[in-house]
């Protein structure tokens, strides 16, 4: 019972990283839709495996390490194939210039920061009630949010039609991971209306750009996180 206990989280842990690894491979070879359904897999088994050690008290440092390992793959080697693979189409060509590489592995810049950005929430205690820049399933959700919108329903052409602009969204994607921005987490400190109107304001407003936008709803859902993030700086430091 107790190796049960004290293992049960780890379990979802390993099964997210199961699923993140699935994902990855149906993404290499353009298989969207199963990519999104690992990737919600995903996002729920991340959720539970702490959950679950809350709830059992079975948290250890061997569930730390192993969930950053997991979310490595899971978010942070996924979005960076996402940006490989929207590169994917212009080869080696830039501004008219033919590079002595192919862009797309620029991509993967993405994948180089969210394991940076991994390494460092291990090693800071400050990030309990929010997160320091954005956190790898928000930015997974927000750049294959875009690309899936994209190739279902043709939204967000222009971005992907111009490998500057992909790289642009590269570079500042790479950037938000390790960035000071604080970004709104949904562990609460008190059950206080008055200190959690920044997360009643993200929830209402996620809901409502998924119910008005459906699919083009998921990356506006993740831009408009970082935009309630940005005004609520002051709250989010108390």
């Amino acid at each position: 019972m107790n190796f049960i206990k004290n293992n049960l989280a780890n379990a979802f842990t390993l099964a997210n990283l199961f699923s993140g690894s699935v994902g990855v491979i149906h993404l290499i070879n353009g298989d969207y839709q199963t990519t999104a359904i690992c990737i919600i897999l995903s996002l729920v088994l991340d959720f539970l495996d702490g959950f679950v050690a809350r709830a059992m008290k079975s948290n250890s440092e061997l569930g730390v390490q192993l969930d950053s390992l997991a979310d490595m793959v899971s978010f942070g080697l996924l979005p960076g194939i996402v940006m490989y693979k929207a590169l994917e189409p212009f080869g080696n060509q830039l501004l008219g210039m033919e590079l002595p590489f192919e862009i797309k592995y620029l991509g993967l810049f993405v994948t180089l920061f969210s394991c940076l950005r991994l390494a460092i929430f291990n090693l800071d205690d400050e990030q309990t009630y929010y997160f320091k820049g954005l956190n790898t399933p928000s930015n997974t959700i927000l750049l294959f949010g875009l690309y899936y919108a994209f190739l279902e329903t043709e939204s967000f052409k222009v971005l992907f039609e111009n490998p500057l602009i992909l790289l642009l969204i590269t570079i500042i994607s790479s950037w938000l991971l390790v960035s000071p921005i604080k970004m709104i987490s949904l562990k609460f400190k008190s059950m206080k209306l008055e200190d959690n109107y920044p997360k009643v304001a993200l929830l209402i407003g996620v809901i409502l750009l998924l119910i008005i936008f459906k699919t083009v709803g998921i990356p506006l859902a993740m831009l408009y996180y970082m935009v309630i993030s940005v005004i609520s700086q002051k709250q989010l430091s108390k």
